[in-house]
């Protein structure tokens, strides 16, 4: 999967639960620690397959060891207008 689709994936998905202020808080609050991140997710690569795609697992791999698409997932979210999650109203 491409970068960009996966960033916009990641995107659509975080607002659409409507996590995206609390989501832009922790990426950036650990930005810092990103490559670790990374890092520990290439070491844990071969388990975390069995019970995660690979493209997945790749695909986070690549967002979390390169700062500019951190930052690019990061403007994604502030530019993506907020969404609710749906609340049905009994009467």
């Amino acid at each position: 999967m491409e970068t960009n689709t996966f960033i916009n994936k990641v995107a659509d998905k975080i607002s659409n639960l409507g996590l995206t202020a609390p989501a832009i808080l922790l990426l950036e609050g650990c930005k810092p620690l990103a490559f670790l991140g990374s890092q520990l997710l290439l070491v844990t690569q071969p388990a975390l397959d069995i019970f995660v795609a690979t493209d997945l697992t790749k695909n986070t791999i690549s967002l979390l060891e390169n700062p500019d698409l951190l930052e690019a997932l990061i403007v994604q979210l502030e530019t993506k207008p907020a969404q609710l999650p749906h609340l049905t109203e009994e009467t």
